[in-house]
């Protein structure tokens, strides 16, 4: 199961990129975007669980959590990503939202007291190591100017947004809140809130009605949204905050494997040592040892 989801995310969200690549194009400001994402998203949900009949009845604390991870990863999160890819390479984007790893299990430490594998550090620097080589040519091309450090702090800080999104979605798991329940609500605070910061700025909230970004929202909010975030919250609940996170160290092979077919992306030898440093690493966190196994089980004895 761990593995179906593992991979569901990866697929899913390693796809997201065509999408929000025409959402852009489309002229659509960042805060209407991620208002139409997520208030789909949540549409979609709540009618999901009212016909299963699983809309679950939340405290008054519960949804002010709800609104605080909308916050961090259905709201601002998202718009500080679309507006530091007007300054900074989605290369060297990639490469620092492989930070989520280290925050991931950062966090877990710091709110749940969750202990660090001694395969976490050699398995995270593999993963990030391999993003740096993966997208070398943007980060060697990279000139440190003032607008390139407000994309690469505008990123570091949805990174954050998106790891402590992580930490409440592990919070309501904790206290037996239903995963879709708690998206659903999430996705519509963060939608109302970017609505209102949309309304506040006077956004065009119908920019384009082309069948092209019609389809890429409809992917963000049903695919990327209600299936991925769905999946990768299970994953988190199902192996921690830090493994999950490592997913993310994987998007970028995916999105470089379809510019492969698509767009005739030529593999360089820095690629290829990316790849195989950031799959060593996958196997160093998720690969079981037998002979580790039972000396660790001899340890506990």
């Amino acid at each position: 199961m761990n593995a179906l989801l593992y991979a569901l995310v990866v697929l899913i969200w390693g796809t997201t990129w065509i999408a929000i690549t025409l959402q852009q194009q489309s002229g659509i400001s960042a805060s209407v975007a991620v208002f139409w994402r997520f208030f789909i998203s949540a549409m979609v949900l709540f009618v999901f669980i009212a016909l299963s009949r699983k809309l679950q009845k939340l405290a008054s604390k519960d949804h002010l959590f709800c609104m605080l991870q909308a916050c961090c990863i259905f709201g601002f999160n998202f718009v500080c990503f679309y507006y530091a890819v007007q300054y900074i390479s989605s290369g060297l984007e990639a490469v620092i939202f492989s930070m989520a790893v280290i925050f991931n299990t950062i966090n877990a430490k710091f709110f749940f007291a969750q202990q660090v594998s001694t395969r976490f550090y050699p398995a995270a620097l593999l993963g990030v190591l391999g993003i740096i080589a993966l997208f070398w040519h943007d980060v060697a091309g990279t000139t440190l100017n003032s607008n390139t450090l407000l994309g690469i702090g505008l990123c570091i800080l949805g990174i954050y947004g998106f790891s402590l999104g992580n930490m409440i979605s592990t919070r309501h798991q904790k206290h037996g809140l239903d995963i879709f329940t708690t998206n659903a609500y999430a996705m519509l605070y963060g939608s109302l809130l970017m609505a209102l910061i949309s309304w506040f700025r006077q956004d065009e909230f119908f920019p384009s009605m082309q069948f092209s970004a019609v389809s890429a929202l409809l992917y963000l909010a049903i695919f990327g949204s209600v299936i991925g975030f769905t999946a990768y919250f299970y994953l988190v609940g199902r192996i921690g905050a830090g493994k999950a996170a490592y997913s993310t160290l994987l998007f970028p092979l995916v999105a470089l494997l379809i510019s492969t077919v698509w767009d005739d992306y030529h593999w360089q030898m820095n690629a290829v040592i990316g790849v195989i440093l950031i799959l060593c690493g996958n196997a160093i966190f998720f690969v079981k040892i037998p002979q580790l196994k039972r000396l660790n089980s001899s340890k506990n004895a």
